[in-house]
């Protein structure tokens, strides 16, 4: 498993991530899947496009609890939240679903992308 931003040497539980304030994207998957890496290079470029969306990578398994919390199924599952809250969720996001989340997350109140 690893934290892209988050200094723990295990899964956050599903409380800390509620706790967190801002854009925040959990990405769920597994280093094995192909789903995973083919979704990678766009999620990536994702991140470097919206720099204060802070992202936690969990690698998930059968009985993992964060990915139940989220009824995570499909691999990867993206969930952008902010300030604790799901924005946006999917399952092996396929065309501008990436993009959609990033926006949804960043988006202010009023419905405004605070990043381009």
């Amino acid at each position: 498993m690893s934290h892209d931003d988050l200094d723990l040497d295990r899964e956050p539980t599903r409380a800390e991530i509620d706790a967190m304030p801002g854009p925040v994207l959990l990405e769920f998957g597994a280093s094995w899947c192909g789903y995973c890496r083919a979704a990678a290079p766009e999620i990536a470029a994702a991140l470097r496009q919206f720099p204060d969306v802070r992202h936690i990578k969990i690698e998930d398994g059968p009985g993992r609890p964060l990915g139940r919390s989220f009824m995570v199924k499909l691999w990867p599952t993206l969930v952008f939240l902010r300030d604790g809250e799901v924005v946006a969720q999917v399952a092996r996001p396929e065309g501008d679903e990436i993009r959609q989340g990033f926006e949804a997350v960043v988006a202010e109140p009023g419905g405004q992308t605070a990043n381009p």
